[in-house]
């Protein structure tokens, strides 16, 4: 069973790929089941009713969730037959928007939700902003002492997305990132599997030219040793190009290396465990 647990579609601001054929392009790879993910980022994005009122741009919004949800639907019932198809979410938590989540989550029905850090204190790690004025010892404490919080206040998600993401953004001269943090990493991880949350391992490595796993096989081995079973893959996909060059076969292959006898799919926010 080959599943993608990670794809955003046009309805992120930061894709124009279309639902449908995103889900043609699935079908075309082999995938038996995709959980669509796209972005809620509270600090930064407003939602949609804020603009219909006027009081927020278009170029900064989160999900048209009423849209996003009925288009969904629609895709069920058009290629039910031929895939199967979860509503999802990436929420880009921060410390200070955990309520607006909260509030989100009450009000739909999901399948599954990604936590993600794409920012602290709203500010990027793409753009260098966070780690402005820190040195890369400091900026990566920093991040990782906001997973912490993150993950022993908000408790509305599923896996803990990208766990080791800013070090697509990092200086990349040879700090050794787990070593360093490995106290830190280990309460995290302790923390989501007494709270019954897990991990994803996502391929986007492939597409940023990573040559290591993310997270990396450190965090995947001792998430492994210390009783973590739930985890999902995802292909991190904003494009066709993306869902062709992530073989999810690949990464399954890497998790049973590692040790991991199953990955996770979920229906209404419960995993559902599969054989690798």
């Amino acid at each position: 069973m080959i599943c993608d647990y990670h794809t955003h579609t046009s309805f992120s601001d930061d894709s124009v790929y279309e639902m449908e054929n995103c889900i043609n392009d699935a079908i075309e790879s082999g995938i038996d089941e995709i959980c669509f993910t796209d972005h809620v980022d509270y600090g930064i994005k407003n939602d949609w009713d804020m603009y219909r009122a006027g009081k927020a741009d278009k170029e900064m919004l989160n999900v048209d969730y009423v849209r996003y949800f009925s288009e969904i639907d629609k895709m069920v019932e058009k290629y039910g037959d031929k895939i199967k198809i979860k509503k999802g979410l990436e929420f880009g938590v921060q410390s200070h928007t955990i309520s607006d989540y909260e509030k989100l989550v009450s009000k739909y029905n999901l399948d599954f939700v990604i936590m993600s850090i794409h920012r602290i204190d709203n500010k990027g790690f793409w753009s260098g902003d966070f780690q402005k004025g820190k040195t890369e010892p400091e900026y990566y404490r920093v991040y990782y002492d906001e997973m912490y919080n993150l993950v022993r206040n908000f408790h509305e998600y599923n896996v803990l997305g990208h766990m080791d993401l800013i070090k697509r953004y990092d200086d990349k001269d040879g700090y050794d990132s787990f070593s360093a943090n490995r106290d830190i990493i280990e309460k995290i991880l302790r923390y989501i599997i007494e709270d019954g949350k897990g991990i994803e391992l996502n391929a986007s490595t492939e597409k940023y030219g990573i040559s290591e796993l993310m997270p990396s096989k450190e965090i995947l081995s001792l998430y492994h040793k210390l009783g973590g079973r739930i985890i999902t893959i995802g292909s991190d996909s904003h494009s066709k190009k993306d869902i062709e060059r992530v073989n999810i076969k690949k990464f399954m292959n890497e998790l049973k290396k590692i040790g991991f006898e199953e990955f996770c799919t979920f229906e209404n926010m419960k995993p559902i465990f599969h054989r690798l």
